[in-house]
Order: structure tokens, then C-alpha cells, then sequence
């Protein structure tokens, strides 16, 4: 799965990775962002690519409340397309997740190690999302987005079964794509090449969502992690 993961891009190197529109914008630097908070996405306009901010964690268009998004992060690919809660959207609201890096666990409950994952030449990466409109709780709609996920790759297995969908620069616009066929969307939800990425040990400071600072990022040394 993906439950935690980063955005300090700024928008210069956004806007040039994923050829976005729009004037530009004070995006903050994100260092550990969780489930239920706002995040950047990219989504298909008639203008281009557009850069929005949305609620981590889909709420279906036909839900009676909020209150499953913080069970809606992820989206297995392997379902995606049946599920009654994403079908609709992977159909025609899929979106990109730009991300500088992600986190896992591993080890005994209790005392689990975690993990940044990030690209293997040090750049950004874009997630495969889907995103929602709901409007059924009275006041501003709210714009939620979900993570897929695909069976890990074998360097990133030993960390954790999932990962992240990490889609090829290549084939960002046609995701992005309405008019692309749910089975050849289904055709890009594959794991990267372990060439892609790399991963290595951080703090527990970054366990705490209220910790979303650069320590967060930071390699671990041996022996030196003391924050619990």
C-alpha cells in the first residue's frame, strides 16, 4: 500500500515534468503527508494539465458521507476497474500524484523500521490517482483523490507486497485521457523496473503525522534513530 508520501517539488520543477498550465503557485513543501489531508494532483482539462489541491482519500460521488475516505486511499489495480467505488472514476477521472517519495514499514509490530522510497536518479515520480467530486454534505464540494497500487517490484518486495502504480513520463497524457479505454488504462498499472527506484532507512520522527519536516526525509544512520 501507500499510506504516507512526499511533495517538495517546487512549482518550476513541477511545471516541467508534467507540463502543466496556469500561472504559477505557492506549493509547500510536504515532507510526510497522511491520509484525510490535501495534496497536489495533476488532472486532464480542456486547457492542458492542471495542478489542484484534493482531499487524500476518495469519497464516491454516490456515498451518503465523508466519512470511508480515510479507507479510500489506495485502489488495487487488480480491481480498480470492477469495484463499485473507483470504477466510475478510473473510467474518467484519473489524474497524476506527483510525488519526491513515499514510506514503508517493515519488521515486528511494535517495532517497525521505516523506509523512504524515491526515484533512483533523485528526481520526481507521478502516481497513477483517480479523483471524485462529492456533494451531498451541504456546503463546498469536496475533491478527493485515491493511490494506486500494483504488487511490488522485486527490489522494493522485501519492504512491503504493494507499491505505488509509478507511471512512465511516456505515458502521462494517456492516462490523463478520457477517451482512453478502461482495458488499455488497465495495460499501464504495472510495477517500475527496480532499475526506477531506490529506498533507504528514516526516523520514526516520520510515524507521526504531525511531523512534515525535512528530517523526515533524512537517510538513517546506524544506531541513530532515537525518536519513538
Amino acid at each position: 500500500m501507500c499510506g504516507r508520501f512526499s511533495q517538495f517539488h517546487s512549482w518550476e520543477e513541477v511545471h516541467a515534468y508534467l507540463n502543466i498550465f496556469g500561472a504559477p503557485r505557492n506549493l509547500p513543501a510536504r515532507y510526510n503527508i497522511a491520509p484525510t489531508q490535501d495534496a497536489v494532483v495533476v488532472r486532464h482539462r480542456a486547457e492542458g494539465r492542471a495542478l489542484d489541491f484534493l482531499r487524500w482519500g476518495l469519497v464516491p460521488s454516490w456515498a451518503k458521507d465523508n466519512s470511508m475516505a480515510a479507507r479510500m486511499i489506495n485502489a488495487r489495480a487488480e480491481t480498480v476497474a470492477d469495484k463499485p467505488s473507483f470504477r466510475g472514476a478510473f473510467r474518467k477521472r484519473r489524474c497524476l500524484v506527483p510525488a519526491d517519495g513515499f514510506y514503508e514499514w517493515r519488521g515486528a509490530k511494535g517495532a517497525k523500521q521505516p523506509y523512504r522510497i524515491l526515484s533512483a536518479d533523485g528526481g520526481m515520480f507521478a502516481f497513477a490517482g483517480l479523483w471524485e467530486r462529492w456533494d451531498k454534505g451541504g456546503g463546498e464540494p469536496l475533491e478527493s483523490f485515491t493511490i494506486i497500487t500494483t504488487e511490488a517490484n522485486g527490489k522494493l518486495a522485501p519492504l512491503h507486497a504493494r507499491m505505488p502504480v509509478i507511471l512512465d513520463p511516456a505515458d502521462f497524457e494517456r492516462w490523463l485521457s478520457p477517451d482512453l479505454a478502461a482495458n488499455e488504462a488497465l495495460d499501464l498499472l504495472r510495477p517500475a523496473p527496480d532499475s526506477a527506484v531506490d529506498f533507504h532507512a528514516v526516523s520514526t520522527h516520520v510515524n507521526n503525522a504531525r511531523n512534515d519536516d525535512p528530517s523526515c526525509i533524512e537517510p538513517l544512520e546506524d544506531g541513530a534513530d532515537d525518536d519513538v
